[in-house]
Protein backbone atom coordinates (compact mmCIF):
# COMPACT_ATOMS: atom_id res chain seq x y z
CA UNK A 1 0.00 0.00 0.00
CA UNK A 2 0.86 3.26 -1.19
CA UNK A 3 2.29 6.51 1.10
CA UNK A 4 0.11 9.09 -0.48
CA UNK A 5 1.91 11.82 1.84
CA UNK A 6 5.36 10.69 0.88
CA UNK A 7 4.36 10.98 -2.53
CA UNK A 8 3.26 13.83 -2.73
CA UNK A 9 6.30 15.29 -1.08
CA UNK A 10 8.64 13.92 -3.86
CA UNK A 11 6.39 16.41 -6.79
CA UNK A 12 7.31 19.40 -7.80
CA UNK A 13 4.24 21.04 -5.72
CA UNK A 14 4.68 19.23 -3.04
CA UNK A 15 8.12 19.78 -2.38
CA UNK A 16 7.40 23.73 -2.29
CA UNK A 17 4.71 22.96 0.06
CA UNK A 18 6.42 21.62 2.71
CA UNK A 19 9.52 23.73 2.43
CA UNK A 20 7.28 26.75 2.54
CA UNK A 21 5.50 24.93 6.07
CA UNK A 22 8.05 23.31 7.59
CA UNK A 23 6.46 19.75 7.10
CA UNK A 24 8.30 16.39 7.28
CA UNK A 25 10.01 15.28 3.64
CA UNK A 26 10.18 11.38 4.07
CA UNK A 27 12.95 10.08 2.37
CA UNK A 28 12.45 6.77 0.23
CA UNK A 29 14.06 3.87 2.05
CA UNK A 30 15.88 1.63 0.38
CA UNK A 31 15.02 -1.75 1.02
CA UNK A 32 16.97 -5.24 0.29
CA UNK A 33 16.57 -7.13 -3.03
CA UNK A 34 16.48 -10.79 -3.26
CA UNK A 35 20.26 -11.31 -4.70
CA UNK A 36 21.63 -8.12 -3.99
CA UNK A 37 24.99 -7.11 -2.39
CA UNK A 38 24.56 -6.69 1.32
CA UNK A 39 25.91 -3.17 0.68
CA UNK A 40 26.33 -0.80 -2.12
CA UNK A 41 29.07 1.61 -1.15
CA UNK A 42 31.96 1.88 1.28
CA UNK A 43 31.85 1.60 5.01
CA UNK A 44 34.20 3.27 7.14
CA UNK A 45 35.34 1.85 10.30
CA UNK A 46 37.11 3.26 12.89
CA UNK A 47 37.90 3.22 17.19
CA UNK A 48 40.00 1.74 19.27
CA UNK A 49 38.63 -1.53 21.38
CA UNK A 50 38.35 -5.15 21.26
CA UNK A 51 37.35 -5.16 17.82
CA UNK A 52 39.19 -2.55 16.18
CA UNK A 53 41.72 -4.74 14.70
CA UNK A 54 39.41 -7.23 13.08
CA UNK A 55 36.29 -5.32 11.81
CA UNK A 56 37.72 -4.14 8.45
CA UNK A 57 38.53 -8.32 8.15
CA UNK A 58 34.66 -8.95 9.42
CA UNK A 59 32.70 -6.70 6.76
CA UNK A 60 34.82 -7.46 3.74
CA UNK A 61 34.24 -11.44 4.67
CA UNK A 62 30.78 -10.22 4.22
CA UNK A 63 31.11 -9.33 0.49
CA UNK A 64 31.06 -5.54 1.95
CA UNK A 65 33.89 -2.83 0.75
CA UNK A 66 35.48 -0.76 4.25
CA UNK A 67 37.95 1.37 4.93
CA UNK A 68 39.46 2.92 7.97
CA UNK A 69 38.85 6.00 9.03
CA UNK A 70 40.38 8.13 11.54
CA UNK A 71 37.56 10.47 11.96
CA UNK A 72 39.59 13.35 9.38
CA UNK A 73 37.37 15.43 6.22
CA UNK A 74 37.07 12.74 3.60
CA UNK A 75 38.55 14.18 0.09
CA UNK A 76 36.03 15.77 -2.08
CA UNK A 77 33.41 13.62 -3.34
CA UNK A 78 34.13 10.45 -1.30
CA UNK A 79 30.97 9.13 0.48
CA UNK A 80 30.33 6.63 2.74
CA UNK A 81 27.56 4.23 2.77
CA UNK A 82 27.58 3.43 6.51
CA UNK A 83 29.80 4.18 9.74
CA UNK A 84 31.13 1.64 12.37
CA UNK A 85 32.79 2.58 15.51
CA UNK A 86 34.50 0.52 17.99
CA UNK A 87 33.71 2.34 20.89
CA UNK A 88 34.61 -0.68 23.61
CA UNK A 89 37.88 0.76 24.31
CA UNK A 90 35.65 4.09 25.70
CA UNK A 91 36.38 3.53 29.73
CA UNK A 92 35.36 7.12 31.20
CA UNK A 93 33.19 9.78 30.58
CA UNK A 94 36.28 11.76 29.16
CA UNK A 95 36.89 9.60 26.55
CA UNK A 96 33.33 10.44 25.19
CA UNK A 97 35.20 13.30 23.58
CA UNK A 98 35.84 10.07 20.37
CA UNK A 99 32.00 9.91 19.41
CA UNK A 100 32.42 13.68 18.09
CA UNK A 101 35.94 13.20 17.04
CA UNK A 102 34.94 10.19 14.97
CA UNK A 103 31.55 11.22 13.33
CA UNK A 104 31.53 14.92 13.11
CA UNK A 105 33.91 15.17 10.26
CA UNK A 106 32.47 12.11 8.18
CA UNK A 107 28.14 13.15 8.63
CA UNK A 108 28.02 15.19 5.55
CA UNK A 109 29.89 12.65 3.60
CA UNK A 110 27.14 9.83 3.96
CA UNK A 111 25.30 8.57 1.15
CA UNK A 112 21.05 8.36 1.35
CA UNK A 113 19.98 6.12 3.89
CA UNK A 114 23.18 5.64 5.19
CA UNK A 115 24.00 3.06 8.35
CA UNK A 116 25.69 3.88 11.76
CA UNK A 117 26.75 1.27 14.01
CA UNK A 118 28.31 2.07 17.30
CA UNK A 119 30.20 -0.65 19.07
CA UNK A 120 30.59 -1.16 22.88
CA UNK A 121 30.66 -3.07 25.86
CA UNK A 122 27.72 -4.39 27.97
CA UNK A 123 27.85 -1.83 30.87
CA UNK A 124 26.48 -4.62 33.53
CA UNK A 125 29.21 -6.67 32.59
CA UNK A 126 31.77 -3.47 33.34
CA UNK A 127 32.36 -1.54 36.63
CA UNK A 128 33.04 2.36 37.72
CA UNK A 129 33.80 4.52 35.06
CA UNK A 130 33.65 2.38 32.46
CA UNK A 131 30.35 1.54 33.31
CA UNK A 132 29.57 5.28 33.02
CA UNK A 133 31.20 5.82 29.50
CA UNK A 134 29.67 2.33 27.80
CA UNK A 135 25.73 3.55 29.39
CA UNK A 136 26.58 6.78 27.67
CA UNK A 137 26.58 5.33 24.12
CA UNK A 138 22.82 4.54 24.33
CA UNK A 139 21.54 8.06 24.51
CA UNK A 140 24.47 9.54 21.94
CA UNK A 141 23.59 6.92 19.05
CA UNK A 142 19.69 7.16 20.29
CA UNK A 143 19.92 10.92 19.88
CA UNK A 144 22.06 10.38 16.22
CA UNK A 145 19.08 8.15 15.41
CA UNK A 146 16.54 11.25 15.32
CA UNK A 147 19.04 13.71 13.73
CA UNK A 148 20.55 11.95 10.53
CA UNK A 149 17.93 12.20 8.35
CA UNK A 150 17.67 11.21 4.81
CA UNK A 151 16.61 7.74 5.59
CA UNK A 152 19.30 6.93 7.39
CA UNK A 153 19.67 4.63 10.50
CA UNK A 154 21.87 4.68 13.99
CA UNK A 155 22.49 1.25 16.15
CA UNK A 156 24.48 0.44 19.43
CA UNK A 157 25.67 -2.84 19.59
CA UNK A 158 26.79 -4.31 22.86
CA UNK A 159 29.39 -7.19 22.60
CA UNK A 160 30.33 -9.09 25.54
CA UNK A 161 33.90 -10.19 26.19
CA UNK A 162 34.78 -13.38 24.25
CA UNK A 163 31.81 -12.68 21.78
CA UNK A 164 34.37 -10.60 19.40
CA UNK A 165 33.41 -13.33 16.94
CA UNK A 166 29.75 -13.27 16.66
CA UNK A 167 28.83 -9.97 14.91
CA UNK A 168 29.20 -11.29 11.36
CA UNK A 169 25.21 -11.79 11.53
CA UNK A 170 24.38 -8.71 13.06
CA UNK A 171 26.22 -6.13 11.34
CA UNK A 172 25.25 -7.90 8.02
CA UNK A 173 21.36 -7.23 8.97
CA UNK A 174 22.53 -3.64 10.06
CA UNK A 175 24.45 -2.07 7.67
CA UNK A 176 22.62 -3.49 4.94
CA UNK A 177 18.97 -2.25 3.38
CA UNK A 178 17.32 -5.11 5.92
CA UNK A 179 17.13 -2.91 8.37
CA UNK A 180 15.79 0.01 6.73
CA UNK A 181 13.07 0.69 9.38
CA UNK A 182 14.98 -0.34 12.54
CA UNK A 183 17.16 2.80 14.10
CA UNK A 184 17.96 3.63 17.83
CA UNK A 185 17.99 0.17 18.88
CA UNK A 186 20.34 -1.04 21.35
CA UNK A 187 21.11 -5.14 20.97
CA UNK A 188 23.11 -7.42 22.97
CA UNK A 189 25.47 -9.94 21.44
CA UNK A 190 27.33 -12.52 24.47
CA UNK A 191 25.17 -11.10 27.13
CA UNK A 192 22.88 -14.68 27.44
CA UNK A 193 24.02 -17.93 26.54
CA UNK A 194 26.53 -18.51 23.77
CA UNK A 195 29.22 -16.10 22.72
CA UNK A 196 30.11 -17.94 19.52
CA UNK A 197 27.94 -17.44 16.64
CA UNK A 198 27.13 -20.69 14.17
CA UNK A 199 28.66 -21.15 10.62
CA UNK A 200 26.92 -19.49 7.82
CA UNK A 201 28.28 -20.67 4.12
CA UNK A 202 25.52 -18.55 2.01
CA UNK A 203 25.24 -15.15 3.18
CA UNK A 204 22.62 -15.27 0.67
CA UNK A 205 20.69 -18.27 2.20
CA UNK A 206 21.58 -18.26 5.24
CA UNK A 207 18.85 -20.44 6.22
CA UNK A 208 19.44 -23.57 4.01
CA UNK A 209 18.60 -26.47 4.95
CA UNK A 210 16.38 -25.15 8.22
CA UNK A 211 12.67 -25.35 8.94
CA UNK A 212 10.64 -22.66 10.32
CA UNK A 213 6.97 -22.68 11.70
CA UNK A 214 5.10 -19.28 11.64
CA UNK A 215 1.87 -18.53 12.96
CA UNK A 216 -0.71 -16.79 11.41
CA UNK A 217 1.21 -16.98 7.81
CA UNK A 218 -1.62 -16.50 5.68
CA UNK A 219 -1.38 -12.84 4.84
CA UNK A 220 -0.18 -9.48 6.31
CA UNK A 221 3.67 -9.63 8.56
CA UNK A 222 2.83 -13.39 8.90
CA UNK A 223 3.00 -13.95 5.01
CA UNK A 224 6.08 -11.75 4.65
CA UNK A 225 7.69 -13.56 7.02
CA UNK A 226 7.02 -17.03 5.60
CA UNK A 227 8.02 -15.14 2.26
CA UNK A 228 11.20 -14.01 3.85
CA UNK A 229 12.50 -16.91 5.24
CA UNK A 230 12.15 -19.14 2.40
CA UNK A 231 13.93 -16.10 0.21
CA UNK A 232 16.71 -17.50 2.77
CA UNK A 233 16.50 -21.02 2.14
CA UNK A 234 13.88 -22.26 4.62
CA UNK A 235 11.35 -24.91 4.55
CA UNK A 236 8.40 -22.89 5.69
CA UNK A 237 5.45 -25.13 7.89
CA UNK A 238 2.84 -22.10 7.93
CA UNK A 239 -0.03 -21.82 10.73
CA UNK A 240 -3.46 -20.53 10.64
CA UNK A 241 -6.75 -21.26 11.47
CA UNK A 242 -9.47 -22.82 9.36
CA UNK A 243 -10.74 -20.00 8.16
CA UNK A 244 -7.76 -18.79 6.49
CA UNK A 245 -7.14 -22.02 4.59
CA UNK A 246 -7.18 -20.92 0.97
CA UNK A 247 -5.30 -17.55 1.46
CA UNK A 248 -2.83 -19.96 3.54
CA UNK A 249 -2.31 -23.09 1.17
CA UNK A 250 -1.79 -20.47 -1.60
CA UNK A 251 1.00 -18.62 0.51
CA UNK A 252 2.63 -22.06 1.08
CA UNK A 253 2.53 -23.57 -2.05
CA UNK A 254 3.31 -20.24 -3.41
CA UNK A 255 6.92 -21.18 -1.61
CA UNK A 256 6.76 -24.71 -1.70
CA UNK A 257 6.33 -24.77 2.27
CA UNK A 258 4.00 -26.99 4.10
CA UNK A 259 0.59 -25.82 6.27
CA UNK A 260 -1.10 -26.50 9.21
CA UNK A 261 -4.79 -25.71 10.20
CA UNK A 262 -5.53 -25.24 13.61
CA UNK A 263 -6.58 -22.51 15.99
CA UNK A 264 -3.73 -21.95 18.11
CA UNK A 265 -5.99 -21.66 21.59
CA UNK A 266 -7.15 -25.18 21.33
CA UNK A 267 -5.99 -27.04 23.97
CA UNK A 268 -4.30 -29.65 22.03
CA UNK A 269 -2.72 -27.07 19.78
CA UNK A 270 0.80 -27.30 21.20
CA UNK A 271 0.77 -31.05 21.01
CA UNK A 272 -0.58 -31.42 17.63
CA UNK A 273 2.02 -28.64 16.27
CA UNK A 274 4.52 -30.82 18.03
CA UNK A 275 3.95 -33.86 16.39
CA UNK A 276 3.40 -32.53 13.09
CA UNK A 277 6.76 -31.40 12.69
CA UNK A 278 8.57 -34.14 14.36
CA UNK A 279 6.28 -36.52 12.11
CA UNK A 280 7.00 -34.37 8.90
CA UNK A 281 10.66 -32.13 9.51
CA UNK A 282 11.82 -34.16 11.84
CA UNK A 283 11.83 -31.40 14.55
CA UNK A 284 12.18 -27.37 13.90
CA UNK A 285 15.31 -24.55 13.90
CA UNK A 286 12.72 -21.32 13.52
CA UNK A 287 9.73 -20.91 15.97
CA UNK A 288 7.93 -17.45 15.35
CA UNK A 289 5.17 -16.81 17.10
CA UNK A 290 3.02 -13.88 14.84
CA UNK A 291 -0.35 -14.62 15.23
CA UNK A 292 -2.03 -11.92 17.09
CA UNK A 293 -5.54 -9.96 17.65
CA UNK A 294 -6.75 -7.16 18.32
CA UNK A 295 -9.90 -6.26 20.48
CA UNK A 296 -10.03 -2.60 21.40
CA UNK A 297 -11.84 -0.96 24.16
CA UNK A 298 -11.40 1.49 26.82
CA UNK A 299 -11.02 -1.03 29.69
CA UNK A 300 -13.95 1.13 31.44
CA UNK A 301 -15.48 -0.44 28.63
CA UNK A 302 -14.52 -3.50 28.43
CA UNK A 303 -16.61 -5.64 31.18
CA UNK A 304 -16.47 -9.15 30.82
CA UNK A 305 -18.68 -10.80 28.25
CA UNK A 306 -19.32 -13.94 26.99
CA UNK A 307 -21.64 -13.21 23.80
CA UNK A 308 -19.18 -12.88 21.22
CA UNK A 309 -16.52 -13.76 23.54
CA UNK A 310 -14.45 -12.19 26.29
CA UNK A 311 -12.09 -9.27 24.35
CA UNK A 312 -9.71 -9.29 27.21
CA UNK A 313 -9.30 -12.86 27.70
CA UNK A 314 -9.52 -13.31 24.00
CA UNK A 315 -6.80 -11.40 23.01
CA UNK A 316 -4.48 -12.55 26.05
CA UNK A 317 -5.24 -16.58 24.86
CA UNK A 318 -4.06 -15.86 21.32
CA UNK A 319 -1.21 -13.28 21.28
CA UNK A 320 0.61 -14.88 24.42
CA UNK A 321 -1.33 -17.95 26.34
CA UNK A 322 -1.11 -19.58 23.15
CA UNK A 323 2.75 -18.44 22.45
CA UNK A 324 4.07 -19.83 26.13
CA UNK A 325 2.08 -23.12 26.11
CA UNK A 326 3.19 -23.97 22.67
CA UNK A 327 7.21 -22.94 22.97
CA UNK A 328 7.06 -25.11 26.04
CA UNK A 329 5.73 -28.54 24.48
CA UNK A 330 8.22 -27.67 22.19
CA UNK A 331 10.97 -27.10 24.55
CA UNK A 332 9.78 -30.55 26.33
CA UNK A 333 9.66 -32.55 23.49
CA UNK A 334 12.95 -31.93 22.16
CA UNK A 335 11.41 -30.94 18.85
CA UNK A 336 13.26 -27.31 18.17
CA UNK A 337 17.22 -28.57 17.27
CA UNK A 338 20.07 -27.27 18.17
CA UNK A 339 21.07 -23.69 17.90
CA UNK A 340 16.95 -23.12 17.13
CA UNK A 341 15.47 -19.82 17.47
CA UNK A 342 12.42 -18.80 19.18
CA UNK A 343 11.04 -15.65 18.10
CA UNK A 344 7.73 -13.38 19.36
CA UNK A 345 6.54 -11.02 17.80
CA UNK A 346 5.22 -8.14 20.23
CA UNK A 347 4.66 -4.65 20.01
CA UNK A 348 5.56 -0.75 20.65
CA UNK A 349 2.39 -0.82 22.33
CA UNK A 350 3.73 -3.33 24.91
CA UNK A 351 6.12 -1.00 25.01
CA UNK A 352 4.71 2.47 25.81
CA UNK A 353 1.14 2.05 25.93
CA UNK A 354 -2.25 2.86 23.70
CA UNK A 355 -5.28 4.24 24.21
CA UNK A 356 -7.66 1.36 24.03
CA UNK A 357 -5.39 -1.55 24.15
CA UNK A 358 -4.94 -2.25 27.69
CA UNK A 359 -5.18 -6.02 26.94
CA UNK A 360 -3.09 -5.84 23.49
CA UNK A 361 -0.95 -3.91 25.10
CA UNK A 362 -0.10 -6.37 28.36
CA UNK A 363 -0.12 -9.22 25.84
CA UNK A 364 2.49 -7.87 23.72
CA UNK A 365 4.39 -6.64 26.74
CA UNK A 366 3.78 -10.45 28.63
CA UNK A 367 5.34 -11.76 24.89
CA UNK A 368 8.45 -9.37 25.83
CA UNK A 369 8.31 -11.01 29.53
CA UNK A 370 8.99 -14.61 28.05
CA UNK A 371 11.83 -13.22 26.08
CA UNK A 372 13.07 -12.19 29.15
CA UNK A 373 11.87 -15.89 31.30
CA UNK A 374 13.85 -18.14 28.94
CA UNK A 375 16.62 -15.97 28.10
CA UNK A 376 18.84 -17.86 30.45
CA UNK A 377 17.02 -21.26 30.81
CA UNK A 378 17.59 -22.25 27.38
CA UNK A 379 20.37 -25.20 26.80
CA UNK A 380 21.42 -26.53 23.55
CA UNK A 381 22.32 -22.80 21.75
CA UNK A 382 18.77 -22.17 21.35
CA UNK A 383 17.86 -18.34 21.24
CA UNK A 384 14.72 -16.27 22.35
CA UNK A 385 14.20 -12.82 20.78
CA UNK A 386 11.38 -10.43 20.25
CA UNK A 387 10.51 -7.50 17.06
CA UNK A 388 8.41 -4.79 18.53
CA UNK A 389 6.95 -3.40 15.10
CA UNK A 390 5.45 0.23 15.48
CA UNK A 391 3.32 1.45 12.79
CA UNK A 392 3.39 -0.59 10.00
CA UNK A 393 1.04 -0.38 6.85
CA UNK A 394 -0.82 -3.26 6.55
CA UNK A 395 -4.64 -3.98 5.58
CA UNK A 396 -5.70 -3.44 9.20
CA UNK A 397 -3.62 0.10 9.43
CA UNK A 398 -5.28 1.27 6.40
CA UNK A 399 -8.63 0.73 8.03
CA UNK A 400 -7.42 3.52 10.71
CA UNK A 401 -8.95 7.12 10.40
CA UNK A 402 -7.51 8.85 7.71
CA UNK A 403 -5.85 11.71 10.79
CA UNK A 404 -4.82 8.91 13.12
CA UNK A 405 -3.10 7.12 10.37
CA UNK A 406 -1.05 10.08 9.25
CA UNK A 407 -0.13 11.01 13.04
CA UNK A 408 1.13 7.73 13.69
CA UNK A 409 3.12 7.51 10.26
CA UNK A 410 4.78 10.77 10.46
CA UNK A 411 6.18 10.15 14.54
CA UNK A 412 9.25 9.13 14.13
CA UNK A 413 12.83 9.67 13.04
CA UNK A 414 11.62 8.50 9.27
CA UNK A 415 8.21 10.31 9.17
CA UNK A 416 6.62 7.39 7.67
CA UNK A 417 5.38 4.26 8.29
CA UNK A 418 7.22 0.42 8.18
CA UNK A 419 6.15 -2.21 5.81
CA UNK A 420 5.87 -5.97 6.72
CA UNK A 421 8.84 -6.72 4.90
CA UNK A 422 10.85 -4.75 7.58
CA UNK A 423 9.23 -6.86 10.44
CA UNK A 424 10.26 -10.02 8.25
CA UNK A 425 13.90 -8.97 7.94
CA UNK A 426 14.52 -8.77 11.94
CA UNK A 427 13.26 -11.82 11.95
CA UNK A 428 15.26 -13.32 9.21
CA UNK A 429 18.44 -12.04 11.08
CA UNK A 430 17.18 -13.28 14.44
CA UNK A 431 16.72 -16.88 12.71
CA UNK A 432 20.28 -16.75 11.39
CA UNK A 433 22.40 -19.54 12.37
CA UNK A 434 25.32 -16.92 12.45
CA UNK A 435 23.30 -15.46 14.90
CA UNK A 436 23.10 -17.66 17.92
CA UNK A 437 25.36 -15.17 19.93
CA UNK A 438 22.12 -12.67 19.66
CA UNK A 439 19.87 -13.64 22.51
CA UNK A 440 17.59 -12.07 25.15
CA UNK A 441 16.90 -9.29 22.85
CA UNK A 442 13.79 -7.15 21.87
CA UNK A 443 14.09 -4.92 18.78
CA UNK A 444 11.91 -2.42 17.93
CA UNK A 445 10.80 -2.20 14.00
CA UNK A 446 9.31 1.33 14.37
CA UNK A 447 11.46 4.07 12.50
CA UNK A 448 12.39 5.38 16.07
CA UNK A 449 9.27 6.48 17.51
CA UNK A 450 9.97 10.32 18.73
CA UNK A 451 7.57 9.78 21.75
CA UNK A 452 7.64 7.10 24.47
CA UNK A 453 9.50 4.16 23.42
Amino acid sequence: MSDLYQGFTQSAIGKQVTRLLGLPTPTKLERYRAGAPLVTGTVAVGGRGRLADSLVGVLESLGIAAVEQDGTTPADGTTYKGLVLDATGLTSSDELVALRDFFTPLLRSLDTCPRVVVIGTPPELVEHGERVAQRALEGFTRSLGKEIGRGGTVQLVYVAPGAEGAVHSTLAFLLSPKSAYVSGQVIRIGAHGATTSGPVDDWLHPLEGRVAIVTGASRGIGEQIARVLHRDGATVVGVDVPQAAEELQSVMKEIGGDHLLLDITAKDAPQRIARHLKEKHGGVDVVVHNAGITRDRKLANMAASSEKGDRFEQVIAVNLTAPERITRELLDQGVINDNGSIIGVASIAGIAGNVGQTNYAASKAGVIGLVDSLADELDRGITVNAVAPGFIITQMTAAVPFATREVGQRLNAMAQGGLPVDVAETIAWYASPGSTAVNGNVVRVCGQMMLGA
